[in-house]
């Protein structure tokens, strides 16, 4: 049995690590090796998608991809000491199935300037097969 929380928290960390090493283990240890992100694009790009008649599920699959999508995320938002992630206190899980919310808030304070819901879905071991990220604001 795992504790949710704390995968929720290890979860979060990783988006904000700034050492490459200890994000490239977190990855490996976070999500299987042939895990999947699959993020829901924002409205514009859906949008686009739509209209030239095509599809518009942004995913990134295996630790590798995961690692550079963990990376290119900390290096916009965290890195430049703006913003940090932080989860919100509603994890809960169902058989294999954990959901929780978590905001972008500014590092000095304030209100969130993004918020997003992840649903991810886990392996008999506990680690991510299928990590499904809505971004809500």
């Amino acid at each position: 049995m795992i504790d949710i929380k704390e995968l929720v928290d290890r979860y979060v960390a990783v988006w904000n690590e700034p050492d490459a090493e200890l994000r490239r283990k977190a990855v490996a240890a976070l999500w299987t090796e042939d895990g999947v992100q699959i993020l829901q694009p924002p409205r514009e790009i859906r949008e686009a998608a739509i209209a030239l008649g095509l599809t518009s599920i942004l995913e990134a699959r295996g630790h590798e991809a995961l690692d550079v999508r963990v990376t290119r995320s900390y290096e916009k938002f965290v890195a430049p000491g703006e913003f940090v992630f932080r989860p919100r206190d509603n994890a809960d899980r169902l058989a294999d199935v954990v959901k929780f919310n978590w905001e972008m808030v500014p590092t000095g304070g304030g209100e969130p300037a993004g918020v997003g819901l992840e649903i991810l879905v886990l392996d008999e071991g506990g680690r991510i097969r299928t990590d499904y990220q809505f971004i809500e604001g």
